[in-house]
């Protein structure tokens, strides 16, 4: 009856049907172009867009691609199908016969873009072979949850990719993948630049290999979505009863990055705060060729305060169904942070290269062919009355043949041709949204007479903080002590008290999952200015902008962006306090980083203006923007003398801001440049008034924007002084000043240039650190010496 009601194919027939009309118009000697396809009158999810080219049959039956496929089909032939692992029913998991069907379709489907991705990548043809062979139980997942709950999805997903696209009409997730697989530029997620599996439509931003670097994201996006419902944000990405999602192995979990990420939510839960979040652990039990210990992973989770934990088995795509939808309903419904447990197999090795044979008895191999999770939908299916085995052993067949047409037409897409086309996304598209001002709390402090007055540069920070947020209404401002502290220098001094603790909020101690929360936050039209306490701190976080933040307009080919300012405290000079974990003078992490923008100011003056710009920078152009603030010029009021205030400034006198890209120029004088930045400008300025009274008169090039540095203004600054002194208070190996001496050498600047760096060493406590750091007398010694032997003379 069943199989009479629905039909052998009824749920399937569609998915390929624009590949039907492919076929039948090229047998008749035409061309099928991908506009006709994408029209095609019944075409279904899976429909695959052919360009003008031929398309050759191919009996997909004749010698199968790998032992896994064989093992598959001679099971499915003799009907050695496995017993029953779980006691879920359909009525359990909530499915009908015909999702059955459906959710099998998807399965193979995956199965066989796994098997010919493997395929070209022994022929030179494809360029990614870690496939889902094994996990194709998470397309229960992608079945219960929504299309607008963002999914943040690891390599092994692909089954989840093509069943969410059966929810979006107009989706060609199998020719999408392919042209993913081939790395071609007409890939639609990433442009060939990475296989990684995305969709802008899908709500899945892509993801880098970069292992468990998505969690601490994760988190932060389904922070927001509860941060949003509390503003009643009417321009969030995300619907304010959304759920994220966030897919990752069994290995993975046992990553820092894991461990942080899950503990931030937690803690979160845990405080009883909002998280609508799924973090879902396909557990094949191995990494690479590293097992993970039986029961390790319930151990850890399964009684984690603040976290509910959910088990299903991914072998059994019903009960994958079945904790998905309880798992949806906890984080949907109460909005607590769930962990969905997922029993699964790796079918193959690790990846194309891997041949598990030499780390695997042959038996275990075996022992995980037999749980196939295809074996089980497929006893599933028959159990259920929709198809018989010969049915399948069809549909495999048909499904195999389009995959394999379609993988051999994306051969034949066009590849990205020249560094240009490569960069090209690495600096991403500007935003177009506006922002809508900010409100007060009724209680807020009045600051107009803080603003009228002579303030220190964390003092003119946490004003202009103030003024942009009542702005603009996304700006967000968290980090460790940011909140009723206002910041261990009072750079965020009450902030809190004038927008409330739903925008100026602490976090953990925990530099990633700070800077996960800010991505998670701006993948939300929220725009992060989160902060890092110390420069040292940053380390330990750092792939959150190297690995996610920076790479993401890059492997999404522009369509996702997560604007943000990083305000960190840093640089030395503290008069020797707290060593070198207060005192970190080494910035060149994040110099090397494509597409990020560093800054840094050289006074509360500078501060401002230059805030304003990488908000602006952040806001319009969707940057992400490192704001390095120097932690000795906080409280420094005076230059010169005591007292002489010089480097305080009222904040109403401050117009404007810093044009991106623009040295601050200071004095005119032409017998000296000297080129620098932060604390090396303090230092330069008071050198310049001793300079100038032994005769000689100079001109600071403040860079102020340090990556990308700007080269030609640089240049421009320096004009015809045949003297340059670069002063860099970073150690010396690795140092910007390497850079500036280079692109000075390289424009033909054949003059006399000496640079002045720290040593390369760690900066000592107390006093001991002047030793190793750029002092203002050198800097006076070092002008004299290129500015001529007479002057030097004068001036002892």
């Amino acid at each position: 009856m069943l199989r009479r009601r629905y039909g052998p194919m009824a749920a399937p027939a569609t998915i390929f049907s624009s590949l039907d009309a492919a076929q039948k118009s090229n047998e008749k000697g035409s061309t099928f172009a991908p506009s006709r396809a994408k029209n095609a009158g019944n075409a279904g999810a899976h429909d695959a867009p052919f360009a003008a080219t031929q398309i050759r049959r191919i009996n997909p039956m004749a010698g199968p691609i790998s032992a896994v496929e064989d093992g598959f089909l001679k099971r499915l032939k003799a009907g050695k199908l496995p017993s029953a692992i779980t006691t879920t029913t359909l009525d359990d998991a909530g499915l009908n016969p015909l999702d059955l069907a459906a959710l099998l379709e998807t399965q193979i489907t995956s199965r066989r873009l796994d098997l010919e991705a493997r395929r070209l990548g022994a022929e030179k043809r494809g360029f990614y072979s870690i496939g889902s062979a094994g996990h194709e139980g998470n397309a229960g997942v992608a079945h219960i949850f929504r299309v607008t709950d963002m999914a943040f999805l690891h390599y092994r997903s692909g089954a989840f990719l093509l069943e969410r696209a059966r929810k979006l009409p107009g989706q060609t997730p199998v020719w999408d993948m392919a042209l993913s697989f081939v790395a071609s530029s007409e890939d639609p997620i990433s442009g060939g630049r990475h296989k990684v599996l995305g969709s802008k439509s899908l709500f899945i931003p892509p993801q880098t290999s970069t292992i468990a670097s998505h969690l601490p994201k994760a988190v932060g996006a389904a922070f927001s979505v509860a941060l949003a419902r509390t503003h009643n944000k009417d321009d969030a990405a995300m619907p304010h009863d959304a759920v994220t999602l966030c897919s990752f192995g069994d290995a993975s979990a046992n990553h820092s990055t894991a461990q942080g990420a899950i503990n931030s939510a937690a803690l979160t839960g845990y405080r009883g705060l909002p998280l609508p979040l799924v973090f879902v652990c396909e557990d094949n039990g191995i990494g690479i060729s590293v097992k993970t210990p039986e029961g390790w992973v319930a151990a850890n989770y399964a009684n984690r305060p603040g976290l509910r934990y959910i088990a299903g088995d991914g072998r059994d795509v019903v009960d994958a169904v079945r904790a998905a939808r309880e798992a949806e309903q906890c984080a949907r419904g109460p909005r607590k942070p769930v962990f969905l447990h997922l029993r699964t197999v790796r079918l193959m090795g690790h990846a194309g290269s891997d041949l598990e044979a030499a780390y695997r008895p042959k038996a275990e191999i075996e022992a995980e062919a037999d749980h196939d999770p295809l074996l089980h939908s497929a006893r599933r299916v028959v159990e259920a009355g929709v198809m018989t085995l010969g049915e399948i052993e069809t549909l495999y067949g048909e499904i195999s043949e389009r995959v394999r047409r379609v993988m051999e037409a994306a051969c034949d897409r066009p590849k990205l041709a020249s560094a240009t086309e490569v960069e090209a996304p690495v600096t991403p598209p500007a935003c177009t949204r506006k922002p809508k001002p900010g409100k007060l709390l009724a209680s807020a402090p009045d600051d107009s007479r803080a603003k009228s007055e002579p303030q220190h540069m964390s003092r003119l920070i946490s004003l202009a903080l103030a003024d942009e947020m009542a702005r603009n209404r996304d700006i967000t401002v968290f980090g460790e002590d940011v909140g009723k502290k206002g910041g261990v220098y009072g750079a965020t001094v009450q902030l809190q008290r004038k927008f409330g603790p739903a925008r100026v909020f602490d976090t953990a101690l925990d530099e990633q999952s700070i800077l996960g929360m800010a991505i998670g936050a701006a993948h939300n039209n929220y725009l992060p200015i989160p902060e890092i306490q110390f420069l040292a701190y940053v380390h330990n976080a750092e792939d959150q902008l190297r690995g996610e933040a920076a790479t993401l307009p890059f492997f999404s080919n522009g369509q996702y962006a997560n604007p943000m300012v990083v305000r960190i405290a840093g640089l030395a000079y503290q008069k020797g306090f707290g060593g070198h974990f207060h005192n970190d003078n080494a910035i060149a992490v994040f110099r090397d980083i494509p597409g990020i923008v560093l800054a840094c100011p050289s006074s509360g003056e500078e501060a401002v203006k230059m805030l304003r710009e990488a908000i602006r920078l952040a806001e319009k152009e969707n940057r992400v923007v490192i704001f390095l603030e120097p932690i000795a010029l906080y409280g420094t009021k005076d230059l010169i003398e005591a007292g002489d205030g010089r480097m305080a400034t009222t904040y109403d006198a401050i117009d404007g801001a810093a044009s991106f890209g623009a040295p601050h120029v200071i004095g005119d004088g032409a017998d000296l440049a000297i080129i620098t930045y932060g604390n090396g400008t303090y230092l330069s300025r008071r050198a310049a008034k001793r300079l100038e009274q032994s005769g000689v008169k100079s001109r600071i090039i403040d860079l102020r924007w340090l990556a990308p540095l700007p080269v030609d203004a640089m240049l421009k600054a320096v004009g015809k002084r045949k003297n340059i002194l670069v002063v860099d208070e970073c150690r010396r190996t690795g140092s910007l000043a390497e850079e500036i001496v280079t692109e000075l050498t390289e424009h033909g600047f054949n003059r006399n240039i000496k640079r002045l760096n720290a040593t390369d060493t760690f900066v000592p406590l107390g006093p001991a650190a002047d030793t190793v750091l750029v002092s203002e007398d050198e800097i006076v010694e070092a002008g004299l010496a290129l500015s001529g032997g007479a002057k030097r003379k004068a001036a002892e």
